[in-house]
């Protein structure tokens, strides 16, 4: 029986199946045979429940708890216990047959055995991102060594734990209320405030260490984004790099005092040492800060082609004018940025930047400063869908608002890599939630025109000769 139900619990397990059972009765006074239902999950609860059983203290055989009428969370609890019930009986079960194959069978004289059992002691499972006490079958060699079971040490791997509260707190799980919220064992331990705090600190170092030392040379990128954002008085510069099939991926981090080029430069290099090839022809969509823009010149050279953010060159236009101007000037740039040729972006602009000049020069000032790298995707002839897509920082801009939710949760901040491992945590989270950008069928312009360039600029030969 234990081994029937066993077999339907794994595989109603491995088919996303629910477990159900109907009793049918053979008479008076007889035995109830348990016959196991399984119906696949279709969103609605059966009308009832008719009888739960449970495992008695041996686990050897079932008995009849109670007769029940269960509907709603008191069916989905009852699911869950019957589920966790059984999980720590396949576990002794495992350990026990793990012993006989060590030691052999209980009771039977063997001259080969390799040892004998020595009891057993309290010890505890990992189960769902908590400990819950199982007993520990115990062996011995005949030199007296303990002999350690294989199967227990599986289920005592505590990176399951660490993993699973970590997604759990990034998901907005708190300390304070995550034993309230994850007990599933009434026996289960180690969901304290305290000690799921050092669980996610640890877990949190260990993501934080993956981000910085993942590697990515076998990633084509075909551009990078680089943008900071201020987090509690530090800023935090990243980049997010796309490859050609138009999917996102966080390439790395660094803290600074402010957006300076040394810092910048200093992540450029890390990445260039952890398989990034500079020499490469690829896109830099940058902000327009001077910083970004000094530190991608110094590290790609002429291999690095900047598109400054027409968002950001709208909003430096506009902070120039007065309100009843401020229509008018963004009608006339966003119909030249929608311009699909380049060379009629660029009159437009031009004829703006004339009006301006009699309007407000430091406002013509404001335009003509980087005016050329605001037009590099219409330059590139990019489809219209791509070009939107890479015309501005919208795409880092997204991952930063995410992070700055996940990190608007800490109340009090502290020294050290606490900001740090937040931040990564936060990206690691978001990137999980990452979809290619628009436009992605159309990264074949992108890649055609950056072959162009290298071609024209002899970079290909460069790099080969390097």
């Amino acid at each position: 029986m234990i081994k029937r139900l066993l077999i339907l619990f794994l595989a109603a397990i491995a088919t996303g199946a629910s477990i159900f059972f109907s009793v049918r009765s053979h008479g008076q006074g007889s035995s109830l045979p348990v016959t196991p239902v399984v119906t696949q999950q279709t969103g609605a609860l059966p009308e009832y429940v008719p009888y739960m059983f449970l495992f008695d203290q041996h686990g050897s055989n079932l008995r009849k708890a109670a007769q029940l009428d269960l509907q709603g969370k008191d069916a989905t609890f009852f699911r869950t216990m019957f589920k966790n019930q059984i999980g720590l009986r396949l576990m002794t079960l495992v350990m026990e047959q793990e012993a006989e194959r060590l030691i052999g069978p209980r009771h039977q004289q063997d001259a080969q055995r390799s040892g004998y059992r020595w009891g057993s002691e309290a010890g505890y499972c990992i189960v769902d991102g908590q400990k819950v006490p199982l007993d520990r079958i115990r062996l011995r060699q005949k030199d007296g060594r303990e002999l350690p079971l294989g199967s227990y040490q599986l289920f005592q791997r505590s990176a399951p734990l660490q993993d699973g509260v970590w997604w759990k707190m990034m998901r907005g799980l708190t300390t304070r209320n995550y034993g309230a919220v994850t007990r599933t064992f009434r026996e289960a331990y180690g969901i304290e405030k305290s000690a799921v705090s050092e669980r996610f600190v640890q877990a949190s170092r260990e993501k934080l260490q993956e981000l910085l030392d993942r590697p990515l040379g076998h990633l084509d990128l075909c551009a990078l984004l680089l943008d900071g954002t201020p987090v509690k008085g530090r800023q935090m510069i990243a980049a997010i790099g796309l490859d050609r099939e138009g999917k996102k991926h966080v390439l790395g981090l660094r803290e600074g005092a402010t957006e300076n080029a040394t810092v910048v430069r200093e992540l450029l290099e890390d990445l260039a040492g952890r398989g990034v090839d500079f020499t490469r022809p690829r896109l830099y969509v940058l902000d327009g800060a001077k910083a970004l823009h000094a530190a991608v010149s110094k590290v790609a050279g002429a291999a690095g082609l900047v598109q400054r953010c027409q968002l950001h060159k709208k909003r430096n236009v506009l902070d120039h004018l007065p309100p009843q101007y401020h229509a008018a000037v963004l009608r006339q740039m966003n119909a030249a940025y929608t311009m699909r040729d380049y060379e009629d972006a660029r009159q437009a602009l031009e004829r703006l930047l004339r009006e301006l000049m009699h309007l407000n020069p430091s406002a013509a000032r404001s335009l003509e400063e980087g005016l050329e790298e605001t037009l590099t995707v219409h330059r590139l002839g990019l489809p219209e869908s791509l070009r939107r897509s890479l015309s501005s920082t919208n795409i880092i801009e997204s991952v930063f608002s995410g992070v700055e939710e996940h990190c608007a949760r800490v109340k009090r901040w502290r020294a050290g890599d606490h900001l740090q491992r937040w931040v990564a945590s936060a990206l690691l989270k978001v990137e999980s939630r990452f979809r290619r950008i628009k436009g992605y069928k159309e990264m074949p312009a992108l890649l055609s025109a950056l072959d162009a360039y290298g071609l024209q600029k002899g970079l290909a030969q460069q790099a080969q000769a390097a």
